[in-house]
C-alpha cells in the first residue's frame, strides 16, 4: 500500500527501446486507458482489467517497427512493479487465487500465490504462432515478466482449445480473476498470510 493509503501505484520506464508509463489500482472498477502500440495487447489488458476489477492505464511507445517483443516485455515489467508496490506488506490479503475461464471451445486456468517467490509454470499449445500480427510466444514473455517483477508464483494452463485467439483471451480473463481473488482483502484478517509472518 502506498503512502496515500490506497492500493495503487505508478511506474515510468524508459529505455532505448521503449517509453512505458503504467498506473495500476487493485481496488478499482475495471476502468482502462490503453495505448500500447500493440492492438492485441490492448485487447488482452482490457479483458484482464475488466475481469479483475482493476483500474489500469498504460501508455507505451516502443520499437514495434521491429516487432512487439520489447514493448510487451517492458509493459509487463512495469505492471509487475506496480503490483508489488500496490500490495505493500501484503497484510490482510487472501494470498491465493484460482480461476477457470471458458471461452467457447477453450478452457483456461490461472492459479496465483502472492508468495514473494517469482515463478511461472505455463502450459499452452496454440494451433498457430500468431493471432493477427501478435506472436503467441509473447504471452509467455508477458506472464514471466509479470510474475518476476510482481514477485508472484503464477501457473497458467490452457487445458484445451482450438482457436488461438480464444485460448489467449481465456488466459488473460483468468489472470484477472485469479489475481483479484489473491489480492483481495479477507474480512477480519489483519496479519500477513504466512506462517513465517512475512511474504
Amino acid at each position: 500500500m502506498n503512502d496515500t493509503g490506497t492500493r495503487k501505484a505508478s511506474i515510468a520506464r524508459k529505455t532505448g527501446e521503449t517509453d512505458v508509463r503504467v498506473t495500476f489500482a487493485l481496488d478499482g472498477a475495471g476502468a482502462c486507458e490503453l495505448q500500447t502500440g500493440v492492438p492485441f495487447l490492448d485487447h488482452m489488458l482490457h479483458l484482464f482489467a475488466v475481469h479483475g476489477r482493476f483500474d489500469l492505464q498504460v501508455h507505451a511507445v516502443g520499437d514495434t517497427h521491429i516487432d512487439d517483443h520489447h514493448t510487451v516485455e517492458d509493459i509487463a515489467i512495469a505492471l509487475g512493479g506496480c503490483l508489488k508496490e500496490a500490495l505493500g506488506d501484503k497484510r490482510g490479503i487472501r494470498r491465493y487465487g484460482n480461476a477457470f475461464v471458458p471461452m467457447d471451445e477453450t478452457l483456461a486456468q490461472v492459479v496465483i500465490d502472492v508468495s514473494n517467490r517469482p515463478h511461472l509454470e505455463y502450459r499452452a499449445d496454440y494451433p498457430s504462432k500468431e493471432t493477427g500480427r501478435f506472436q503467441t510466444e509473447l504471452v509467455h514473455e508477458f506472464l514471466w515478466k509479470l510474475a518476476l517483477e510482481g514477485r508472484i508464483t503464477l501457473h497458467a494452463i490452457v487445458h484445451y482449445g482450438a482457436n488461438t485467439h480464444h485460448m489467449i483471451e481465456a488466459v488473460f480473463k483468468a489472470l484477472g480473476r485469479a489475481l483479484n481473488e489473491a489480492t483481495s482483502l479477507e474480512p477480519g484478517r489483519t496479519d500477513v498470510p504466512s506462517s513465517k509472518g512475512l511474504l
